[in-house]
């Protein structure tokens, strides 16, 4: 079975928003695919980030793909406001603590012709996503706590990833497996070798000094 392409989505979460459209000016000129969106409650997770009005004005600041990550609490109330903002694809958790409907949810997101999105957190066993894993387009396998920016990868989330690849493999399925947290070059290739094929990338990208080096660098593994 052919390797889906590898696909680099920076996280807004850690760039600059004192200068925001400039950020998202760069990460696209600088050959980003997505970008990835991190929206925190102060509940699900111990952080507040931002909400639909930012999400909208990014939307009108690019035309990448926007992956919208809901680390919050009844995702399936909030829905209808991201899509208006302009997701493309959005992510919800199946941990009991984001207190929804999973499949649901992912019905609703489906029925809003938005591509959808599952996660889990690292301490969430790989079989809460599997009765799931027909239903979506990606499985986000969270290699950090949610939460906070630059922590360090936790390398045995990888079984979690493999897992995920055996199952696309094993179906004939086209699921997108997406990482976050602690991703850089190196990471990125451990990832990218178990069958990770979406990286999503902050302090690594927006720390850099040169934007499109930093995405060349996660990407510089995948062939092959």
């Amino acid at each position: 079975m052919t390797r889906p392409k590898i696909l680099v989505a920076p996280s807004i979460l850690a760039a600059n928003f004192s200068n925001l459209a400039r950020e998202v000016q760069r990460a696209e000129e600088s050959g980003a695919d997505w970008l990835h969106l991190d929206i925190m409650d102060g509940h699900f997770v111990d952080n507040i980030s931002f909400g639909p009005a930012v999400v909208k004005t990014i939307r009108g600041l690019t035309s990448l793909p926007l992956d919208v990550h809901l680390m919050i609490e009844h995702p399936d109330h909030y829905l209808p406001r991201f899509l208006e903002a302009g997701a493309n694809s959005i992510t919800v958790h199946v941990e009991p603590e984001a207190k929804h409907d999973v499949a649901q949810t992912l019905g609703a997101i489906r029925a809003a012709k938005c591509d959808v999105g599952l996660s889990l957190n690292p301490a969430t066993p790989f079989e809460a996503v599997e009765p799931y894993l027909p239903s979506i387009d990606l499985l986000l396998v969270m290699t950090v706590h949610p939460g906070f920016g630059g922590q360090a990868f936790r390398p045995e989330m990888m079984d979690k990833v493999k897992r995920a690849k055996a199952w696309r493999e094993s179906h004939g399925a086209k699921l997108h497996i997406e990482v976050d947290g602690g991703i850089n070059a190196e990471t990125a290739s451990v990832s990218i070798t178990n069958g990770a094929n979406i990286l999503v990338a902050g302090t690594s990208i927006f720390r850099a000094q040169d934007y499109r080096q930093a995405i060349e660098n996660l990407r510089s593994n995948s062939s092959g």
